[in-house]
């Protein structure tokens, strides 16, 4: 926990440190809140690419999850954690299968994470086929749900309207109520879903959810691409938290959200990288980068989404998203020492009359040299404290081979 902030940068004479980490040519900032992705995505990096969302996800992705073993992904998620320590990012919000060794990689290597966990098992290879399975949820929700020391808090997984029916939908806000939980899920990513959507229910999926009360429970939306005024005015009213991916909605051809009018509205907008699969990276430092120049460029508006906005977005709009707002996503006395440590020494940097537009329009995420999670080194000099990176590497491609 931090314990105290000196604004005159003057060295408590009552307080001995146990460790010094000096300070020269260095930033310190609130550690980067991947608000959506699917972590173990890291295996299929560059393996589907110049594909529709639903020809990548139906024909390719899901096939290939079909293979999948619980060490495979435990491989895939320690390798994607690795990446985003090894880029400034401390607390993720994760969606995707096996999550027992998900949690397991997330407890080893001493990040924080938000894990989710489906009322719906899904036969990748047989598609349309699923089991409900909600005595699963509550055993996975008992086992991790505040584990580590708190770094861990486990939601529901709603993958999307157009995997689950009114029936499920509904079933799945009922077991979130029960667990006093929330649920991540994704809306509206692209046109597909919406004529989809409206040709099964009548209605959006943003009309659903909210018909059948997912936004009645804390809620993670993904994407959010093609909302309309009333669904802006509806998350709003319903403080619904959204998550802009803007690397992959471009790779995938979705659209690009109304992020700027939901800020306008007072949404609370976090940023995520979506899975290495469909970005291909875990670079948050390229999502905020992103995030405000594409938004001025579509709408020929340079003073929409300022640096200091992106940065908000990434850090404390995050923490608020995935259910950690009161203990990480600020450097302030009480929170949890989840910080990220920029060695500004570099030739981008130079000059940095601005560090907070430094921090989105020049800064890398091979810049981070030292994170630190809950008091803890998970990263020092860029060297990793807590994964041994070869290892990683090593096992991944075994994964690979099998």
């Amino acid at each position: 926990m931090i314990d105290f902030i000196d604004p005159n940068h003057v060295v408590r004479v009552d307080f001995a440190a146990d460790k010094v980490i000096s300070g020269k040519h260095r930033l310190a900032i609130p550690g980067l809140v991947n608000a959506h992705t699917h972590t173990a995505m890291t295996l299929f990096r560059n393996y589907a690419d110049d594909l529709s969302l639903e020809d990548w996800l139906f024909n390719k992705i899901f096939p290939a999850e079909a293979k999948l073993t619980g060490e495979d992904v435990y491989w895939g998620t320690m390798l994607g954690i690795a990446e985003m320590i090894k880029s400034g990012t401390t607390s993720f919000a994760d969606m995707y299968i096996h999550m027992d060794h998900v949690a397991e990689a997330v407890t080893n290597t001493g990040i924080r994470a938000n894990l989710t966990i489906g009322p719906l098992i899904l036969n990748a290879g047989e598609m349309g086929r699923t089991v409900e399975d909600t005595d699963r949820c509550r055993e996975y929700f008992k086992k991790w749900n505040n584990s580590s020391k708190g770094r861990i808090k486990v939601y529901l997984e709603v993958h999307s309207s157009y995997m689950f029916t009114e029936e499920y939908l509904k079933n799945a806000v009922d077991l979130a109520k029960e667990l006093k939980t929330g649920i991540h899920t994704h809306i509206l990513e692209t046109k597909n879903e919406l004529e989809t959507s409206v040709e099964k229910y009548g209605m959006n999926s943003a009309e659903e959810f909210n018909k059948c009360g997912l936004f009645d429970v804390p809620l993670i939306a993904a994407h959010c691409v093609h909302l309309t005024d009333k669904d802006i005015d509806i998350l709003k009213q319903k403080n619904v938290n959204v998550v802009h991916n803007p690397t992959s909605n471009l790779k995938l051809g979705s659209g690009i959200a109304r992020i700027p009018d939901m800020l306008k509205r007072g949404i609370n907008v976090a940023i995520g990288t979506d899975g290495a699969a469909s970005n291909n990276n875990l670079n948050m430092f390229e999502e905020m980068n992103l995030t405000s120049l594409i938004h001025k460029g579509v709408n020929m508006d340079p003073l929409l989404i300022s640096a200091s906005q992106a940065i908000k977005m990434a850090t404390l709009n995050g923490a608020q998203a995935i259910g950690f707002g009161d203990v990480t996503g600020q450097i302030k006395k009480g929170m949890k020492a989840d910080i990220s440590i920029i060695d500004t020494d570099k030739l981008h940097f130079t000059p940095s009359n601005n560090m907070v537009s430094s921090i989105v329009y020049s800064c890398q995420g091979s810049d981070v040299d030292t994170v630190i999670v809950d008091g803890k080194i998970l990263m020092e000099g860029r060297e990793l404290k807590t994964i041994d990176e070869e290892l990683v590497k090593y096992k991944v491609k075994e994964c690979l081979k099998a």
